[in-house]
């Protein structure tokens, strides 16, 4: 059986964010994942996924000045040592929270930026990261995110850029997370790309194109993907990052039984 999170970035944000954990709960999800838990105490999180029988599913690395526009600090060619202070400070949250999985913003390609620099940047920062992460269990996650409309200028925008790093940095506890909506911008053609790498994939996120709403409200046809993964044997989480058009409650009328 396919097991869904909620990303409570995305959902429930008709409530404030502590609350969105009770109303990840009573919707029958029973893991959640938001993108940067830093403006909370991470002991006031974890009271909160134990109060409503929830896991931790996944969060990000801090992603340099969010703000101001950065979008990760993985590939960037001298700030290694704020890289190396942000998965200190992410590994803190995820002993806390008992998170098993970490994604690394790769970030975006600075101005006149030399290609063989940024990837040897983000290969090394992220062999340092898988060997202090692998002793706690953790596993590091990397993202092809699509430049064309939801990041542009973002380094790791291509599928096969991200099996190129995967390979390269060549650390068992270093996954592909998969976001079929940004894989559908890419390159489509998903059912195949499933198939081929299951292997590699350590976590998958979900909405349909256009537009990052539910599945149902475009052009990917979610129920195959799902039996898909099922006869695959997928036995990872289904992160739902995605903008409901209404209510969030509403949205969820797409998910299996």
């Amino acid at each position: 059986m396919l097991k869904f999170a909620a990303n409570l970035s995305f959902l429930f944000t008709e409530h404030p964010f502590v609350q969105r954990f009770e109303q990840a709960a009573s919707a029958g999800f029973r893991g959640v994942e938001f993108l940067f838990p830093y403006d909370f105490a991470a002991t006031e999180l974890a009271h909160r996924l134990q109060q409503n029988a929830l896991q931790q599913i996944l969060f990000n690395l801090p992603a340099g000045d969010w703000a101001a526009g950065e979008r990760g600090l993985a590939c960037l060619p001298g700030r290694e040592d704020e890289f190396g202070a942000s998965l200190a400070q992410a590994v803190h949250y995820a002993q806390a929270l008992n998170c098993p999985r970490l994604h690394a913003l790769a970030g975006l390609r600075p101005a006149q930026a030399c290609e063989d620099s940024l990837a040897n940047t983000y290969i090394n920062n992220l062999r340092q990261a898988a060997a202090y992460l692998a002793p706690l269990g953790i596993t590091l996650l990397i993202e092809p995110i699509n430049s064309r409309i939801d990041m542009p200028g973002y380094w790791l925008d291509s599928l096969p850029k991200a099996l190129h790093m995967l390979e390269a940095i060549d650390a068992p506890n270093v996954k592909l997370q998969l976001d079929l909506y940004h894989l559908q911008i890419m390159h489509g053609d998903l059912a195949r790309t499933l198939e081929t790498h299951i292997g590699q994939i350590g976590h998958i996120q979900i909405a349909d194109n256009p537009g990052r709403h539910e599945p149902g409200s475009g052009e990917i046809h979610y129920p195959y993907l799902f039996r898909l993964l099922e006869e695959l044997g997928y036995d990872g989480w289904i992160g739902c990052e995605y903008k409901p058009r209404g209510d969030t409650l509403a949205s969820l009328g797409w998910r299996p039984e």
